[in-house]
């Protein structure tokens, strides 16, 4: 279980690791090595999702490492409240940069090899509301962006953190 701290608030999000392992592992890494500190949701879109992971709030690019293998196959639906993966058009390019949908965005799921998808593998446990504060912000377009939330909207932190017991 991953814990964010924003600047809109905390939330926690459980990650699915026997579903989607190879993505698991990649972002583990990242929040491990405090690679999301500092970074900033810089696409927001209403209806639809918001987009973080990769940027600096001057909205240059963090190095990460290695692209990974896209596990769009797994079954897992994008569905409001899911953590995908990011990626270019190259099916197996996502590095760093994720996004939470705010609304089913089944459009995104696997469909073959000529829809192959984004990969699910996670799910907002506790704080949804932060994220839907996250999508309420105004937007606008800046150094080449669009959707960039004209307040800036900073990932302080990723943790990992142990799940309540019940």
């Amino acid at each position: 279980m991953l814990e964010f701290k924003t600047t809109k608030g905390t939330f926690t999000v459980q990650l699915f690791d026997k579903q989607a392992p190879i993505t698991v592992e990649n972002f583990y890494r990242y929040a491990d090595e405090g690679f999301f500190d500092g970074t900033i949701f810089h696409r927001v879109i209403p209806n639809f999702m918001v987009q973080g992971g990769g940027l600096t709030a001057d909205l240059k690019n963090k190095k990460g490492h290695d692209p990974i293998k896209n596990e769009a196959t797994n079954g897992l639906k994008n569905k409001r409240g899911t953590l995908s993966m990011a990626r270019t058009n190259d099916i197996n390019s996502a590095t760093s940069q994720f996004f939470i949908n705010v609304v089913d965005n089944d459009f995104l799921d696997h469909k073959g090899a000529s829809n192959y998808g984004y990969a699910v593998f996670g799910r907002v446990d506790s704080g949804m509301e932060v994220v839907d504060a996250i999508v309420a912000v105004k937007t606008g377009s800046r150094s080449g962006y669009q959707d960039v939330p004209v307040e800036t909207v900073t990932i302080e932190s990723v943790r990992r953190i142990e799940p309540k017991q019940d």
